[in-house]
């Protein structure tokens, strides 16, 4: 009898130990990284006219078709402008508007703009994050003297905020684009 309580006992224990185990079995929610096939940099002069459309289309993915990329014009020496980026999933039909995504997960992401030697323009975000670190999905652009040279747009997936800039950012690059600018 002193045995089957003894046995009983260590059952019920052992029963009470696993049912308040700290063990959390339950997964994290998974947020997939996002699908990126086309990023579209508007820069509309201030004052009016034309807006200059910088594109990169890559609708292969990593397929073996190169990403095309267009700049539709030049800028003009001393013009500022307002500018937009935006990214599609055109995978997807209709296009999926990820920038959407970007702007809701604003803490979590970061647009970096990298002008290359012989550029001379500035670029300041307009836009920020929840707790008031740019964002960059808005922005104004300064073209200076003529000049031309490369500018990156680096979209980052959890960056450190806030940071100096891409160089200690860390986080994800999920997409990243370089153009040909010339101000003339």
């Amino acid at each position: 009898m002193k045995r089957l309580k003894l046995v009983t006992s260590i059952f019920v224990l052992s029963l009470f130990f696993v049912a308040c185990s700290s063990d959390d079995d339950t997964p994290e929610p998974v947020n997939e990284e996002e699908v990126i096939t086309t990023m579209t940099v508007t820069l509309t002069p201030d004052g009016g006219g034309t807006p200059i459309i910088l594109q990169t289309r890559d609708l292969d993915g990593d397929g073996p078709d190169a990403p095309v990329v267009t700049v539709s014009d030049n800028l003009t020496t001393g013009q500022s402008y307002s500018g937009t980026i935006t990214f599609l999933n055109e995978t997807e039909d209709p296009a999926e508007n990820i920038t959407l995504e970007v702007e809701e997960e604003s803490n979590e992401h970061q647009i970096f703009y990298t002008v290359g030697t012989g550029l001379d323009v500035t670029l300041v975000a307009t836009n920020n994050d929840d707790n008031g670190n740019p964002l960059g999905t808005q922005f104004d652009l300064e073209a200076g003297a003529v000049s031309s040279g490369l500018l990156t747009f680096t979209l980052r997936h959890e960056p450190m905020k806030p940071n100096s800039g891409l160089g200690d950012a860390g986080g994800e690059t999920d997409i990243e684009a370089t153009f040909t600018v010339e101000v003339e």
